[in-house]
C-alpha cells in the first residue's frame, strides 16, 4: 500500500520523513493542513511495530489535529510528529536536537510540542535547533505544561454531557478513567472534587496507585475497565478503544475523554448512535491542550507575555462548540462524530477558500 492509497490519507499538504543516522533519530512529520495557519500538533515517541504503523498513526494524528484546531477557533493548521523508538531507552538530548533540525527543514509550516513519550526536558533539546517548539518553561511567553488544561477541557465537557444524558450534577456520577497519566490523573482529581466515584486503569502500577490513593478510586485491570458498571466511561490513553469488540461491553452512557482518536472506525460512531450513548467528538473535547500551546504561540509571534485569560475565554468558547455538536447531532438525528467532522471540514475550506480568494 503507498501513501496516497492509506485510508487515513485526506489531502495531507505534506509527510516527511526524516533519518539522523549517528543520533538514531527515525521520525515522522505530518502536516495535513495550513488553511488556518501554521500546522501544530505534539511530537509522540512510540516502540510503533512497523514504519507504516507509525506513517497511519502520524496521518490520523495530523487530520485529527486540523479538526481540532478548527474546532476550537484557532488560527492554526493541524499536524503531527512521530518518533520511532522507546520514550524509556531511547531517549537522548542528541536524538532530540535531530529531531529540532528536521522541524526546521519543515520551513515553519509546523509547531511541535509534548505528546505520548515525550516531555518538555526533551523538546528544550529540539529547541536548540529550531523556534518552532511551544509548551516550555522559562520565558515571557511559556505555557507550561498543557496537561492540566486538557484535564479542564475534559471535565467541562463531561460535565455538560451529564447534565444532558444524565440530568444530574457529578455528584456521586460513577466515571471510569482508562489511562490516569498526565490528562487523565488531573481529570481523575477534579472528578474526585465534584463528587464523582471512580473507577480507574493503567499500564503503569505506581501511577495508578498514585491517583488511587488520591482519589478514592477503584483498580481494576486494563482489559475490565470496560465491563465496569458506570455512568460515564472516559478514555485517556491510546486511541482505538471504542471498537466493536469493546462497544457491547461498555454500560456507560456517555463517552467523553482525553485520547486521541477514540473510535477504530466511523462504524463505531454510528453504533454508539444507534445504542443510545452520548459521545463527546474527542477532537472538540480534548482541544484545551492545543489551546495552550496556540496561547504560547501567539505570545511569540506578538513579543507579549503568555495570557492565560486567552487561553481561559477560548475554553468557554469550547464547550458551547461542544454544545452545538451536541444539539445539531439531536436536531438530525445523526451521531456527533459525523456532525462534529462536517463542522470542521467546514471551518477548514472556509478558510482555505477565502485565502484563495484573496
Amino acid at each position: 500500500m503507498t501513501l496516497f492509497d492509506s485510508p487515513s490519507f485526506e489531502d495531507h499538504e505534506g509527510v516527511h520523513a526524516f533519518s539522523d543516522e549517528k543520533s538514531g533519530l527515525k521520525c515522522i512529520i505530518a502536516v495535513h493542513s495550513t488553511a488556518r495557519g501554521p500546522a501544530a500538533g505534539g511530537c509522540r515517541m512510540w516502540p510503533y511495530a512497523s514504519a507504516d504503523d507509525a506513517l497511519e498513526d502520524a496521518l490520523k494524528l495530523s487530520r485529527a489535529m486540523s479538526y481540532k484546531n478548527a474546532m476550537a477557533d484557532l488560527a492554526l493548521g493541524g499536524g503531527k510528529s512521530v518518533i520511532l523508538g522507546d520514550s524509556r531507552t531511547q531517549k537522548t538530548p542528541a536524538l532530540f536536537e535531530a529531531f529540532g533540525r528536521a522541524i526546521e527543514a519543515v520551513g515553519g509550516r509546523y509547531w511541535t510540542a509534548e505528546d505520548v513519550g515525550v516531555s518538555p526536558e526533551d523538546l528544550a533539546s529540539a529547541r536548540k535547533q529550531t523556534r518552532y517548539v511551544a509548551g516550555l518553561d522559562g520565558h515571557p511567553a511559556a505555557s507550561g505544561d498543557p496537561s492540566p488544561v486538557t484535564a479542564e477541557g475534559v471535565f467541562r465537557g463531561i460535565q455538560l454531557c451529564v447534565r444532558r444524558a444524565l440530568k444530574r450534577d457529578l455528584g456521586g456520577v460513577r466515571v471510569a478513567i482508562q489511562g490516569v497519566g498526565h490528562v487523565g490523573g488531573y481529570l481523575a482529581e477534579k472528578l474526585h472534587a465534584a463528587g464523582a466515584k471512580l473507577v480507574i486503569t493503567d499500564v503503569n502500577p505506581e501511577t495508578l496507585n498514585r491517583v488511587a490513593s488520591a482519589t478514592k478510586a477503584t483498580i481494576v485491570s486494563p482489559g475490565a475497565i470496560f465491563d465496569a458498571d458506570v455512568d460515564v466511561f472516559a478514555p485517556c490513553a491510546l486511541g482505538g478503544a471504542i471498537n466493536l469488540d469493546t462497544l457491547p461491553r461498555i454500560r456507560a452512557r456517555v463517552i467523553a475523554g482525553a485520547a486521541n482518536n477514540q473510535l477504530a472506525d466511523a462504524a463505531a460512531g454510528r453504533d454508539l448512535f444507534q445504542r443510545g450513548i452520548l459521545y463527546a467528538p474527542d477532537y472538540v473535547i480534548n482541544g484545551g491542550g492545543i489551546i495552550n500551546v496556540a496561547g504560547e504561540i501567539r505570545a511569540l509571534d506578538r513579543g507579549e507575555a503568555f495570557d492565560p485569560a486567552w487561553v481561559d475565554a477560548k475554553l468557554d468558547h469550547l464547550a458551547l462548540t461542544l454544545e452545538e455538536v451536541l444539539d445539531q447531532a439531536l436536531h438530525e438525528r445523526r451521531p456527533t462524530n459525523e456532525v462534529a467532522n462536517q463542522i470542521a471540514r467546514s471551518r477548514i475550506s472556509g478558510e482555505a477558500s477565502s485565502k484563495a480568494a484573496a
